[in-house]
């Protein structure tokens, strides 16, 4: 098996895991009254049972990036979207509707245009200090532009979320081949700087995603899920050395594919927006006890691109139900 057919495989698993830790942590978060604990959470084997999945999704995307270069794993990292849609579908009783049919074609047509075009040899070079911090520095001031107060705050923080996403996954494949390959000692300062980068972006993009999904969820979704693997494309193809395969007539190609995906993206945001859920799950009623009603909230895709769900008081729509 050659290194790109490996790093697609490890990818689709690892897609599979995180739409499964989704579903779980959706279909929790429907069950769980607004306003519980984290303690109480830490006490149902279904929270952990999807902090597993979550786990195995990472760690499935780490290897994925040993094996492949960033232009081909990260943008893999939107097959979760696709394999959340059956999954949710059929653990809410519901079946997948035609919009949801048209976003996943879209989605895995333009996805599989790109993986024709992206470079398929095993990444070998790596970010130099200078290169990790200027990445950084970058990122950071970018980050600070995009939070600043003005209109459209969700947008802006969803997009600040997922070049934060994508940056982080672009430095954990400098340090998982840095320390797989032995180009040098474990506790360098590059290896160390570039793992406190990593930490620093991977919080960075929960807390950001925290605030774009307060107004809704279906657009910044989208720009979530696309700026990621953009940021992490955009480094592969600048400092590490990647290239697409083909010349013209694959830049073309790739930028059909992208297009292709970019809806796809868009229209399976929209009918999670629809569904209230990406597992399918309905907007909770209030109870007659007087509780609360409930959404999930689908936050960005963690640095390995799993997306965090989370339970939210909704609110009233403008106009009557």
């Amino acid at each position: 098996m050659n290194a790109t057919v490996t790093a697609v495989a490890l990818s689709l698993v690892s897609a599979a895991a995180y739409a499964s830790a989704a579903v779980a942590q959706s279909r929790l978060a429907g069950r769980t009254e607004p306003g519980t604990g984290v303690l109480r959470l830490l006490g149902r084997g279904a929270w952990w049972s999807a902090v597993a999945l979550n786990a195995g999704g990472a760690l499935l995307h780490v290897a994925a990036l040993k094996y492949g270069p960033l232009t081909l794993v990260q943008p893999l990292g939107a097959l979760t979207l696709v394999a959340a849609v059956p999954l949710g579908a059929r653990a809410a009783g519901r079946r997948v509707t035609r919009i949801e049919w048209r976003g996943t074609i879209l989605t895995l047509l333009g996805l599989g245009a790109l993986l024709l075009t992206a470079g398929g040899s095993a990444p070998s070079e790596t970010l130099t200090l200078p290169e990790a911090l200027a990445v950084g520095a970058g990122t950071m001031a970018v980050v600070a532009g995009l939070s600043r107060p003005g209109a459209r705050p969700g947008l802006r923080h969803a997009a600040a979320s997922g070049i934060t996403s994508g940056v982080a996954s672009a430095l954990t494949q400098t340090l998982t081949v840095s320390v797989t390959d032995h180009t040098g000692p474990l506790l360098s300062w590059r290896l160390v700087v570039v793992a406190l980068l990593v930490s620093a972006f991977a919080t960075g993009g929960l807390l950001l995603s925290q605030t774009a999904y307060r107004g809704g969820l279906g657009a910044p979704l989208a720009v979530v899920t696309l700026a990621n693997p953009v940021a992490a494309a955009a480094i592969g193809l600048a400092l590490l050395g990647e290239r697409l395969q083909g010349g013209t007539v694959s830049l073309l190609l790739a930028l059909l594919g992208t297009a292709a995906a970019v809806r796809g993206v868009i229209l399976l945001s929209r009918a999670q927006a629809r569904t209230g859920a990406i597992g399918g799950g309905a907007v909770a009623a209030a109870e007659p006890t007087g509780g609360a009603p409930s959404r999930v909230v689908i936050g960005s895709p963690g640095p390995m691109g799993g997306p965090v769900l989370r339970a939210e008081p909704d609110r009233a729509p403008v106009g009557g139900p």
